[in-house]
């Protein structure tokens, strides 16, 4: 037993930087780090091995960033390098993301090791902070430590410890009576902590949880840190709060990085504290996770600055050769003799100098790296290439320095290709900052804050608190204002409204949402205020879980692409092969007078000859496409399929895409606009145009069905078609407003599902809906009315009949206009080969009018 309650052994972290705010600790339980987003769809497959085998608890995966790769070989050195640790299950390294995916077993692998095995491989190694860290529910085994007051003797140890092992869920119970304290192990998915304090105060003594051996880790951005007494204070509040485990803070970017017992206090809790400790003076909010991991600027800054001065510096040496020969003054300058060199050959050995060693330190460094490693890259090519061409150069000088005979120098040829290569690296960052703006677009779908509903003991509501969206816990009341996102997924305990849910589902119309109606996190609130009931957070959110699967298909590669890894793997050593060759062979042939002499370049002879062919074949030879062009196009298709609403598994499925049979549609949204428009009006009655669409719209202002929206618009117009300028917003206000009040006066209102509305104007009833309200409601429908509505319904429209005091008044006739480019996707699908099928739960004669307009006839 524990002698205090600062001495429970918990999960530790390297030392260094890190401050800790227990004596010390050693690792005891780690905690289910295993990433949920693939629940999305569980079959997902990656490759051979099946994300859904990993028993939960008994496997982890980690993502890891790798700094150093520049091409295929690299991306293959780092994988082998991963699957040669023993307890690893999976590696899969995407070159485009420099980043590593690991599945393995904590029980033989730790992350530092992990980190390690890529470092000795000769690349730089950060192993990411994981996305579901942030008030996620702890799984697996824990232990806790409760202080219990009131025990007095050894059979009140013995009735705690019975109560306890009795508990659903418990495992080992230790009481000590000196200490006043007891440990539990327990499995907080079947009971809580406050369970167990419950069972211990049912029991009648006093119980509070001291702390547990579950860790949470949370990454703040801190404003309002100045000098280095701002750094004590934080340290100081962090210190002094209940759960801190560990925290650093790193003054250069002004982020906090704490870990804290989540059993104790929760990450709210904890930015409360911070900011409250320090009376208002920092302010914090969350780093989010995938926000971090998607930042590429840096790389593209550094490379694009290498690149400019390499540039800057090439520029001379080329006008040194090409330009200035014809420039009477500056050919003299650059003849002028300075001892045993010309001023011109100084120049150009200096400018390249700098070129080849300064800024072309990185390949030298890369292709040392790969060779250490036993294998080669497209460094190695560009570091061979590049030192041919600068040292025969050299050594041609220093040749004719000592002999008088001077052969030409090639330095311009050694920094333009470095410059070259360094522009085909910026351009490839910025393809890799390209490709995760799908992530960051999905990242950006989720709002920055929310708005916490706070409520006091008796579940009154005492006031509204704004909070960070990466701080709601489940069990959150949250308001949600029109136009607004929703800030998680949850259920709503209060108001109505209608949720525009196209970014999860695809469908256009809005959701109609009442009081337990499941909401989604990222979708926008249209109309009514709503007050949501968070249910589902970080990992377990649907919007988490689409990042996750796009993430998890852009790590994926194809099958092809296993083909173009190899190759890439055995490319260099056969393109140094097939140089030696060109220059061997042209040497001999040169020697043998195989080719006439005239072809050599002035004051050249045959080896220099050769050498030029040969640096040709290892620069132009560079395997950057072969290795780089699946995963572009795995990552590209992924990215842009996910900004579209189109979820893709991976490059698998990419690649199976070719032997699509058919693609099945869905009309509303798809094919269509999904925007509900007025294209007809038919009055049956006495009535003139303008008071059958007045009596409509005031019966339909009432409702927040599209349709409806639509109607009161075409009557609006109708009345005022000079307004244009009116706002969607205003159009849809309260009556009492200007634009309203040409409506009627509306009673007993009411909508009927899948049916219409009714409602009374002037004591009368109104139904306006479908056939259905008005066959049920006693109405009867004319031939000719009858007639009018079929024939809307085969010109692609939606027939709405309107009645008033029990006699049909009129139709309406509402089409939902395709999108412009339906028909010229589905004539490119039947061109391919690929037949389109359209679903829809519209009747079967506006289907079939659809199809027409569609493809020309009604069977495609």
């Amino acid at each position: 037993m524990s002698p205090g309650s600062r001495d429970l052994q918990l999960t530790s972290q390297a030392a260094g930087v890190w401050r800790s705010t227990y004596p010390s600790s050693v690792r005891a339980v780690d905690p289910d780090d295993m990433e949920e987003g693939t629940r999305l769809l569980d079959s997902y497959e990656t490759g051979d091995y099946k994300l859904e085998s990993i028993e939960e608890g008994s496997m982890r995966r980690i993502q890891v960033t790798v700094t150093g790769m520049t091409c295929a070989a690299c991306s293959n050195s780092v994988e082998a390098a991963l699957k040669n640790i023993n307890g690893v299950l999976r590696a899969s390294v995407a070159l485009l993301q420099n980043r590593a995916d690991v599945v393995f077993d904590p029980t033989l692998v730790k992350d530092e090791d992990i980190k390690n095995a890529i470092e000795d491989a000769g690349f730089e190694a950060e192993i990411l902070p994981e996305p579901s860290n942030v008030g996620t529910k702890p799984r697996g085994v824990l232990v806790g430590q409760f202080t219990i007051g009131g025990m007095t003797c050894a059979a009140c140890v013995n009735s705690v410890e019975g109560i306890l092992r009795d508990l659903p869920g418990v495992s080992r119970a230790v009481v000590a009576l000196a200490t006043s304290l007891g440990e539990v192990e327990y499995d907080p998915t079947v009971i809580s902590k406050d369970d167990i304090v419950n069972a211990i105060e049912d029991a009648g003594f006093e119980a509070s949880l001291v702390q547990s051996s579950e860790q949470d880790k949370i990454i703040l951005g801190v404003a309002g840190v100045f000098n280095e007494l701002d750094v004590q204070l934080i340290e100081g509040i962090l210190s002094s709060l209940k759960g801190v485990r560990q925290f650093r803070f790193d003054r250069s970017s002004g982020e906090l990085e704490v870990l804290f017992d989540p059993e104790v206090v929760s990450s709210r809790s904890l930015v409360d504290g911070i900011e409250g400790g320090s009376k208002g003076k920092f302010r914090l909010h969350v780093m989010n996770p995938y926000a971090r991991m998607t930042t590429k600027d840096e790389e593209t800054s550094i490379m694009f600055q290498l690149f400019t001065s390499s540039l800057f510096l090439s520029i001379p040496v080329f006008l040194i050769r090409v330009v200035c020969p014809h420039i009477p003054l500056l050919d003299a300058f650059l003849l002028w003799r300075c001892g045993p060199f010309l001023m011109g050959d100084w120049l150009k050995w200096a400018l390249v100098s700098v070129v080849q060693f300064v800024i072309g330190k990185r390949f030298y460094v890369a292709a040392g790296r790969a060779l250490r490693n036993g294998s080669t890259n497209m460094d190695v090519l560009v570091a061979l290439g590049t030192s041919a061409s600068y040292f025969y150069s050299v050594g041609a000088l220093l040749y004719g320095a000592i002999t008088g005979f001077w052969s030409p120098t090639y330095f311009e040829t050694s920094s333009m290709l470095i410059t070259f290569v360094l522009l085909g690296k910026y351009l490839e960052c910025l393809a890799k900052g390209k490709t995760s703006d799908a992530i960051k677009k999905l990242v950006e779908l989720a709002p920055a804050t929310a708005l916490l509903v706070v409520k006091d003991n008796g579940g009154n509501i005492i006031g509204e608190r704004e909070v960070d969206a990466l701080l709601i816990q489940p069990g959150d009341i949250l308001k949600v204002l029109p136009g607004a996102k929703l800030p998680a997924d949850g259920v709503v305990v209060w108001g109505s409204s209608y949720v525009n849910e196209g970014m999860v589902t695809g469908e256009s119309v809005p959701v109609s949402k009442e009081v337990d109606s499941p909401v989604i996190g990222g979708t926008i609130n249209l109309h009514g205020a709503l007050h949501i009931k968070a249910t589902k957070i970080g990992s377990e959110a649907v919007l988490s879980q689409i990042i996750s699967l796009v993430e998890t298909a852009q790590m994926s590669k194809a099958p092809i692409q296993k083909f173009a890894d190899f190759v890439a793997s055995i490319f260099v050593p056969t393109v140094v092969t097939l140089s030696l060759i060109t220059l061997l062979g042209w040497y001999v042939g040169g020697a043998a007078r195989a080719y006439p002499e005239q072809w050599l370049p002035e004051n050249g002879n045959y080896f220099v000859f050769a050498l030029m062919f040969s640096i040709s074949v290892v620069v132009i030879a560079c395997p950057c496409a072969l290795g780089l062009a699946t995963p572009t196009a795995v990552m590209v298709a992924t990215g842009v399929g996910a900004s579209n609403g189109v979820l893709i598994k991976g490059g698998d499925a990419l690649e199976r895409a070719q032997k699509v049979q058919y693609v099945i549609f869905d009309k509303t949204g798809t094919l269509t606009q999904g925007k509900a428009k007025v294209t007809t009006v038919k009055v049956f009655s006495e009535m003139d145009r303008g008071e059958f669409l007045t009596l409509v719209a005031s019966a339909e202002a009432s409702s927040e069905h599209p349709l409806a929206k639509a109607i009161v618009e075409y009557a609006r117009h109708f009345h005022f078609f000079d307004e244009n300028s009116l706002t969607e917003d205003a159009q849809y206000s309260s009556k009492g407003s200007p634009i309203s009040a040409w409506l009627l006066d509306v009673a007993e209102f009411s909508a009927v599902p899948g049916r219409g509305i009714q409602c009374f104007i002037d004591g009368k009833q109104v139904l306006v809906g479908n056939r259905k309200l008005l066959t049920e409601s006693g109405v009867s429908i004319s031939a000719h009315v009858e007639q009018f509505v079929v024939d809307l319904e085969e010109r692609a429209r939606t027939g709405i009949l309107a009645a008033y005091d029990g006699n049909v008044i009129g139709v309406l006739g509402v089409a939902d206009p395709l999108k412009r480019e339906a028909a010229v996707v589905v004539e490119g699908l039947q061109k391919m080969g690929v037949r389109p099928v359209m679903v829809t739960g519209d009747n079967w004669r506006t289907a079939q009018a659809v199809a027409r307009e569609v493809c020309g006839y009604p069977r495609c």
